[in-house]
């Protein structure tokens, strides 16, 4: 399973947002310099994020983008769900029913597939925008005392 570059970019744009959390809007143009993105794509992903609650925007002089709740309260999987929709290795998993297979209870893929989607979930969905910028940090002081 791949993860597009709406779910990359996605995770970025929340990233560099959970790192300015609490210091009001941030600017679309800040943050698509500091992650490296474009800005018109950037504006894209920002629309998902907002519409599923996880950003909120303001116009103006001041304005940008700002999480809506603590980076601590946020999760990779909100993030990425936000931007790309489901995301499973095979649609026999989607539990919308429109993708039903005759051989669910038989069929050993489903059962490949649906511990792989599960091991995937088990970290995007506990692991937090506070917990990347711990690792970043982790990482920063890890590589000072080289």
């Amino acid at each position: 399973m791949k993860v597009s570059t709406r779910g990359r970019y996605g995770v970025n744009a929340a990233f560099e947002l959970a790192i300015r959390f609490g210091e009001g809007p941030v600017p679309i143009k800040i943050i698509a310099d500091a992650q490296q993105l474009s800005e018109s794509y950037l504006e894209q992903l920002m629309a998902k994020l907002r519409k599923a609650g996880i950003v909120s925007s303001a116009r103006g002089a001041q304005g940008g983008y700002e999480l809506t709740r603590h980076p601590g309260e946020i999760t990779v999987g909100e993030v990425i769900y936000a931007v790309e929709g489901p995301m499973v290795p095979a649609d026999c998993l989607l539990q919308d029913g429109r993708h039903g297979c005759v051989r669910v209870d038989t069929c050993a893929g489903r059962i490949i597939w649906g511990k792989i989607y599960d091991g995937i979930r088990s970290v995007i969905d506990t692991m937090t925008l506070a917990d990347l910028i711990e690792e970043k940090e982790r990482k920063e002081r890890s590589e000072e005392n080289e």
